[in-house]
């Protein structure tokens, strides 16, 4: 069985992550072969793409000059490999590889959606619809996004949740319990609208006020336009010696691993990985009350929530978590717990593998 993992290229975001974790878990598949297809971004680092041919995985880039000239070479390409499932993940990308996928007649196609918000238009979400007559399942990366999928109108039997995984390597060794780490608060995301670092650092401002003494370290990258703005409210918050950017950091796990309190403060979300791996390196976690977070945090049994854009709640809860040792301790050991028996790339793989096998030995469209 042949299967094409069509994402975007620019491999800062979930679906990059959970595309290249499916290809690499059936490398040594005896019947299954993945190909990885990316989605050329003007940021796309060749190097990362060299990376992955080095390592054995099948790697080819189609342009995005226009929509049609990316359907265009998928449709070729699928002519030429002439896949038995094409995958499609995340938005835009979805529409345009199972447009492709479709047009090239491959006999399965199915859309893994990673967020519960996208920008839509009109268009967009006609072509979506008509594409779901031709797609066989739809897989939300969460089952709150699978509710979501339901209430825009698509079909239940076709609808299917498969959560997120993390590879649970870098966090086998037992960690330093929560409670003996610095009083350092982390946030690892993109710099960028959908995550509300805004109402992270308007609840730190909160936490001065009350004399609770935090640092808080945000990595990721983001465009310059964004960064500066929550620089300049850092600023007007007098918050410089609190608030550090660390921009991308490569040792994340080790970061996690020496760090109290993990923040996932979001407007929206699909599963992020990042909140998954925080848990399973034994910090004590906070996330957004928004579906996809929700569902992985359980209300003071293996971590804490507040109220979305709420910098108040936000504020309570991780002073709770500053000032209370046997509080921290016993949510960062549940949630490790939970991490590492739940939410593993291999669990995660298995599914989909199971879904295509599925698939393979039905009928074709």
């Amino acid at each position: 069985m042949r299967v094409i993992h069509f994402v975007t290229g620019g491999f800062s975001g979930g679906a990059t992550q959970v595309a290249l974790s499916l290809v690499r878990a059936t490398q040594h598949e005896p019947d299954v072969e993945s190909i990885l297809v990316l989605r050329k971004k003007s940021h796309m680092p060749k190097q990362r793409v060299e990376a992955l041919r080095q390592e054995g995985i099948r790697v080819y880039v189609v342009n995005n000059w226009l929509h049609l000239t990316t359907v265009f070479a998928l449709v070729r390409l699928c002519h030429q490999l002439k896949p038995d499932v094409f995958v499609a993940h995340g938005f835009s990308e979805h529409l345009w590889g199972r447009l492709a996928a479709y047009l090239a007649g491959v006999p399965h196609i199915v859309q893994v959606e990673h967020n519960t918000k996208e920008r839509y238009t009109r268009f967009r979400y006609w072509l979506s619809r008509k594409l779901n007559t031709v797609t066989d399942a739809i897989v939300g990366c969460s089952e709150g996004v699978r509710q979501v999928l339901l209430r825009r109108g698509y079909d239940a039997d076709k609808c299917i949740a498969i959560s997120n995984g993390i590879k649970p390597d870098p966090f086998i060794d037992e960690p330093v319990p929560a409670s003996k780490r610095p009083n350092d608060i982390i946030m690892v995301a993109r710099i960028a609208k959908q995550k509300d670092h805004r109402t992270l650092i308007e609840a730190i401002a909160i936490l001065q006020q009350r004399h609770v003494n935090v640092k808080l370290h945000l990595i990721g990258k983001g465009k310059p336009r964004i960064v500066d703005g929550l620089k300049q409210q850092i600023q007007t918050l007098g918050l410089e010696s609190q608030v550090e950017f660390a921009g991308f950091r490569s040792d994340v796990p080790e970061l996690l691993k020496s760090t109290r309190i993990f923040v996932q403060c979001t407007h929206y979300e699909g599963m992020p990985l990042t909140l998954i791996e925080a848990m399973a390196a034994g910090c004590a976690v906070v996330g957004s009350q928004v579906p996809g977070v929700q569902e992985v945090i359980v209300e003071d049994s293996n971590g804490l929530t507040h109220r979305h854009q709420d910098a108040e709640h936000l504020a309570d809860q991780l002073e709770r978590l500053v000032k209370d040792d046997s509080l921290c301790d016993r949510l960062a050991l549940s949630a490790r717990q939970d991490a590492l028996s739940h939410y593993t790339q291999t669990q995660m793989s298995q599914h989909y593998l199971n879904l295509f096998r599925d698939l393979q030995q039905g009928s074709s469209r």
